[in-house]
């Protein structure tokens, strides 16, 4: 199922803050543009979505091509596209040729394009996790490939079996183009672990600001059910710790930011976040859709 993943919005218009109004109306119009050639569009932010076109005829690099001219015709803006099988290598493949091109990947060039990537370039590596391989002797997805499944599960966990997955390009993820939202969230991964959990509260409180400016601005019309925060230990395990309440306030998140703390018995935190879920505004939601911390692009 060819699979086109777009766009990059021109970067003048992500770093005015002031002008996020225009910011939002330059999407809605290049939105417009996508439905002329698909209804199968997931939206991962204002300025990117994934876009279904197994439908046409036509190539998928050529429908591609089509929208991005109709894109800078209409708006004056470029944009990058990857074409791929599937959302995992599209979403790689759409960084390849920034910010005014596009780049392609084949079914049968699946194998070779991921064997010669860097594990920096699968989702959730970051550079603690890239260490960590490296002292494992993996750099590439090839390196990664010479270890068992069990091996990796052993030594990563979940994360491990993820590993093995992913480094030969598998994802068998739809796109979804109809569904509820059913949480929000903000978290950040750091460089440096924190060890106290005095400084996982100094951390979290930037977290709680972007929530709340977040919920007023773009979902006040959402009912809350819970407030959730999760931590990510430097072992790779994590907890969530969630509690119901309408309206989350700061001393609530501090409270769930203690009792996942304290799960840790100690040990080091790499990633901290902080969120909350919705009420289904929909008398049934199927199942997969997004859930809080676990909705990958």
């Amino acid at each position: 199922m060819p699979t086109f993943k777009a766009l990059q919005l021109c970067p003048k218009l992500i770093v005015v803050p002031t002008r996020f109004e225009v910011y939002q109306h330059e999407s809605k119009r290049i939105r417009e543009i996508f439905r002329r050639f698909t209804e199968e569009i997931e939206p991962l932010s204002l300025d990117e979505a994934y876009l279904d076109v197994s439908h046409w005829r036509s190539s998928g690099a050529s429908v591609a091509r089509e929208i991005r001219c109709e894109i800078r015709e209409t708006t004056g803006l470029t944009a990058s596209a990857g074409i791929a099988p599937n959302k995992l290598i599209a979403k790689i493949a759409s960084d390849w040729d920034k910010p005014d091109g596009q780049f392609e990947v084949q079914s049968d060039e699946i194998d070779a394009f991921m064997a010669s990537l860097s594990v920096r370039k699968l989702w959730g590596v970051g550079g603690k996790t890239a260490e960590r391989l490296a002292s494992m002797g993996i750099k590439t997805c090839a390196d990664i490939r010479t270890w068992s499944l069990a091996d990796l599960n052993h030594r990563l966990g979940r994360f491990g079996i993820e590993l093995f997955h992913l480094c030969r390009g598998e994802d068998d993820r739809p796109v979804r183009s109809h569904r509820e939202r059913k949480s929000v969230s903000n978290e950040r991964t750091y460089s440096e672990d924190l060890t106290s959990e005095h400084a996982c509260l100094e951390k979290l409180s930037p977290l709680i600001d972007e929530l709340i400016e977040d919920l007023a601005a773009r979902h006040r019309e959402r009912r809350i059910k819970s407030a959730v925060v999760k931590l990510k230990f430097n072992d790779f395990c994590q907890t969530t710790v969630e509690r119901q309440t309408t309206h989350p306030e700061r001393e609530l998140y501090e409270e769930l930011l203690h009792e996942g703390w304290a799960r840790g018995h100690g040990r080091p935190v790499r990633l901290l976040g902080a969120g909350v879920r919705f009420q289904s505004d929909a008398p049934r939601l199927e199942a997969g859709q997004l859930d809080l911390f676990g909705d990958r692009t």
